[in-house]
């Protein structure tokens, strides 16, 4: 990940934020420079696993770069070609419907949409507690998609929650590697 230029966008599924935190800290003591960029759920919304402002201040901490945090800051992220690859995670429900019908109205789905017009790739981290639901038929449009990699992911509570399913932390470095040779990490479904 030496000198790799990461952009890592957080969405709202607020239960896997420390787990990415932790992986954004992983990535910059590898040497990559992350660029971080959050959805408008998590700069404002205060929850049950942290303050808005307390995750935005570690982000801040760890990255040591400003936080894109709207549809204008995102943007540029194509045109000046910001980065090597983009990582959402987690990437709940919302966005991936949103990114698999172009629809680009928050800072993370213009990041996406802007990124992928340089021909470079994304790499999602599925959190979604309808992904064997209604959520299913994005996640398979959006495997079939160029530049588009999946983090291996799987059932978080089969019998609590059936439809849930959720990416694997284990496997996030190794999916960023091979998404920038232009591979697909295999297993997806771990």
């Amino acid at each position: 990940m030496k000198d790799k230029r990461i952009g890592f966008a957080l969405t709202g599924s607020f239960c896997t934020l420390d787990a990415a935190l932790e992986i954004i800290e992983s990535l910059v003591v590898a040497g990559a420079e992350v660029l971080p960029i959050i959805s408008t759920a998590v700069d404002t919304t205060d929850t049950a696993f942290g303050a808005a402002e307390d995750i935005k201040k570690r982000l801040t901490e760890i990255t040591g770069q400003p936080i894109i945090n709207t549809i204008a800051t995102a943007e540029p992220v194509g045109p000046k070609k910001l980065l090597d690859i983009l990582v959402v995670l987690p990437a709940t429900g919302n966005t991936l419907a949103k990114i698999a019908l172009g629809i680009t109205d928050t800072p993370v789905t213009m990041a996406v949409k802007a990124h992928l017009r340089n021909n470079r790739p994304v790499v999602l981290g599925l959190a979604s507690n309808d992904a064997l639901g209604n959520g299913a038929k994005n996640i398979g449009f959006l495997l079939g998609m160029r530049n588009i990699y999946f983090v291996p992911f799987g059932q978080d509570m089969p019998l609590a929650k059936p439809r849930s399913m959720v990416f694997k932390d284990e496997y996030v470095m190794a999916t960023i590697a091979e998404a920038l040779e232009s591979r697909q990490i295999q297993p997806i479904l771990a």
